[in-house]
């Protein structure tokens, strides 16, 4: 059975109502899909849910859809915030994309003194998110944040928010524990560069009241693999992931 196409909708959903795509999206549709007038695909957003809607006009550069009925509901997802020093643009976009389909609700970029990527196009990765939702059936996408310093992030921490740093350097509690440990949320893990943090850094991050710098066992793991080794320990233990997946075909 083939898969419904599944767009992010800026606009309010609701029935009946008309919607034209964005001139990627009508590309998207038109010339890589070749999706015809009367083909079915689904729109959502965080807001209004899931819905079904029919190509009622496609051409080159335009397409517009004619929304029918609600297909899901919004629903809460996991408040999970992944604030990660920036790397080398093929293990960026795969952190991206792999957050975004374990549910993390938040992406911070952060400056540290090891970090070599001098450039971060946040709208580069909005639309890397973006498709990562459409893909993984998510009905919101991540919120992604512009980058700051790794001092700025501290100042600005909400001290309500469980902050677990990914510590390198031994000695610090094994994440398993400390997810039982500080199991209500909200929480969110800190990820470094490639050259890991700098000894001063995370002896400062040691410091403060709302971090617990945890360990992810005797291996020495790249920062997109930690990254998404955390975050999957996370959900197995504090997230969503003792919900039964949903039937993609409507079925019982």
């Amino acid at each position: 059975m083939s898969t419904t196409i599944r767009l992010y909708a800026e606009d309010q959903l609701t029935g009946d109502k008309q919607i034209e795509l964005s001139s990627d999206q009508a590309h998207y549709i038109n010339n890589v899909m070749r999706l015809n007038v009367g083909d079915e695909v689904l729109l959502f957003n965080a807001l209004d849910g899931e819905w079904a809607a029919t190509i009622q006009e496609s051409k080159k550069k335009r397409c517009v859809l004619q929304v029918g009925s609600k297909t899901r509901d919004t629903e809460k997802m996991p408040d999970l915030w992944l604030c990660f020093a920036p790397i080398k643009k093929q293990r960026l976009d795969f952190i991206i994309e792999k957050a975004t389909e374990l549910g993390v609700s938040c992406l911070q970029p952060v400056i540290t003194r090891h970090t070599i990527v001098s450039k971060i196009r946040t709208d580069r990765l909005h639309a890397q998110a973006i498709e990562a939702s459409e893909q993984c059936e998510r009905l919101n996408i991540p919120d992604v944040k512009e980058a700051v310093s790794l001092t700025q992030l501290i100042k600005d921490w909400p001290e309500n928010r469980r902050l677990f740093v990914l510590d390198e350097r031994g000695g610090a509690e094994p994440i398993d524990q400390a997810l039982r440990t500080h199991k209500d949320g909200p929480h969110a893990f800190l990820t470094g560069p490639e050259g890991g943090f700098e000894a001063s850094e995370l002896d400062l991050l040691r410091k403060l009241p709302f971090v617990t710098p945890i360990s992810l066992g005797p291996r020495i793991l790249r920062a997109d693999t930690a990254a998404l080794a955390a975050i999957s320990c996370w959900q197995s233990v504090c997230g969503d992931w003792q919900k039964p997946l949903r039937n993609r075909f409507g079925e019982e």
